[in-house]
């Protein structure tokens, strides 16, 4: 069972281990990410940010499309980790059940993206891609810890360009 999609660049850190992990009351945490998997610097400070007891995967994207609809994760309470939307798009797009709400934590500034609201920014294609998943009934809301204010990002407040 998902119990949070989360777009963070940083991935798993302090503010995710500690706020996200015991509130969403997780016992798996899976990293996509096409990078970190073939990097072991990436991959060692990663598992240094995990907490005490959790299980933790790193996969690449098409990986952990696999495992997603394999059935081989829905024992766990698990908490999905990317680092961009592109990522969540590519997964939740491939999902055969898809998760309900999709969370924005921080997304990295470019000299193409504009801010959506405070860390995140996003790119005229990360707002397609959005959009596409709120029209295939996928709740995307921006919250930086569990204990802030959700937003819910609504179409109105995306580009249509």
């Amino acid at each position: 069972m998902i119990k949070l999609f989360r777009v963070d660049h940083r991935l798993l850190h302090g503010q995710v281990a500690v706020s996200w992990y015991g509130a969403v009351s997780a016992d798996c945490i899976l990293i996509a990410n096409d990078d970190v998997p073939k990097d072991p610097i990436r991959k060692a400070s990663i598992k240094m940010a995990k907490p005490s007891g959790s299980k933790l995967v790193m996969q690449s994207i098409e990986r952990s499309i696999e495992s997603l609809n394999s059935g081989i994760t829905d024992k766990y309470k698990l908490m999905i980790i990317v680092e961009s939307i592109n990522d969540a798009f590519r997964i939740i797009s491939k999902m055969n059940h898809k998760p309900e709400t999709l969370n924005l934590g921080g997304t990295k500034e470019t000299s193409k993206t504009r801010i959506l609201a405070p860390s995140i920014n996003v790119s005229a294609e990360d707002e397609k891609q959005l959009n596409k998943l709120i029209m295939q009934g996928v709740k995307v809301e921006v919250q930086q810890v569990s204990t802030s204010p959700i937003k819910v990002v609504k179409e109105n407040d995306l580009s249509t360009e």
